[in-house]
């Protein structure tokens, strides 16, 4: 039996390759614009919104979009032009796994007879556990964060390269700065779903790194970026489908880290001078 006819394998695969299409997008753009450690963050930041709300008994996935999308936008309001710096960062950062210490404690002592597993399913993923609803709840949101990463490419290239000429000419760099944290902050509450909390950094940055290392083109790279994260997401379930002991999350990673390590062999061409 082929894994495509395996109904909890398609739904997987529809969620999967759409999250990831919109990590490839965010993450281009968060390795362009130096806001890794934001990412990084924003993996934590998911972990603790995810369990507030099932302290408080509601869907998890509320907490994770809440607190995702209102951290990010803490971040740019404590930031210059929506761009925080890393003491912003680390100031939050320590305060968000503090407040997520404390809802682990209060959900694993007032709710004992709720799902145990919940929490390792936050931290790991379990992509292969969602429902249709689920799935296709997760595409949808995951497609209009590639449809709006799409439409804002253009200014939103601009004002990362040259903020001061893109503010000079009209472009509204502040605006374009907390908007692309609050899409950061929805796809990391995305890829937590997929690949865990604790991976998710990899998805948003792996395959950004290697496209950035392959071509200086940006739009070039940006195509490949997405394109590198969906081909990972697809060799990470299949290869999780094909040995069962190995989880989807680390899977997909392994080829993150497979194909990123790769690029360091490939010697790109010197430009000549004239």
């Amino acid at each position: 039996m082929t894994p495509l006819s395996q109904p909890f394998f398609q739904h997987a695969l529809l969620a999967g390759s759409l999250v990831a299409a919109a990590c490839g997008l965010v993450g281009y753009f968060l390795v362009l614009r130096a806001q890794v450690f934001t990412a990084d963050a924003l993996s934590h930041v998911a972990f603790t919104g995810a369990m507030a709300a099932l302290a408080v008994g509601f869907d998890l996935r509320l907490g994770l979009f809440a607190a995702t999308i209102a951290i990010a936008l803490l971040f740019g309001a404590l930031g210059r032009r929506a761009r925080p710096d890393d003491v912003v960062i680390g100031s939050v950062f320590s305060w968000v796994l503090g407040v997520g210490a404390f809802f682990v404690t209060l959900y694993a002592t007032s709710r004992s007879t709720a799902d145990g597993t919940a929490g390792v399913s936050v931290l790991f993923g379990s992509i292969f556990g969602i429902s249709a609803a689920h799935a296709v709840t997760s595409a949808l949101l995951a497609g209009v964060v590639c449809l709006v990463m799409l439409t804002a490419a253009r200014p939103l290239l601009f004002a990362t390269v040259d903020e001061a000429v893109a503010a000079a000419r009209g472009v509204p760099v502040r605006l374009l700065g907390f908007g692309f944290l609050a899409v950061a902050g929805a796809s990391a509450a995305e890829a937590t779903q997929a690949v865990g909390s604790l991976l998710l950094l990899g998805l948003l940055a792996a395959p950004a790194g290697a496209a950035i290392r392959l071509t200086d083109r940006p739009y070039r790279a940006l195509a490949l970026s997405t394109g590198l994260a969906v081909a990972e997401m697809w060799v990470g379930l299949f290869g999780s489908y094909a040995v069962p002991q190995m989880p989807p999350s680390f899977a997909v990673m392994a080829a993150a880290t497979a194909v990123y390590a790769a690029t360091f062999l490939i010697r790109r061409p010197v430009p000549r001078i004239r």
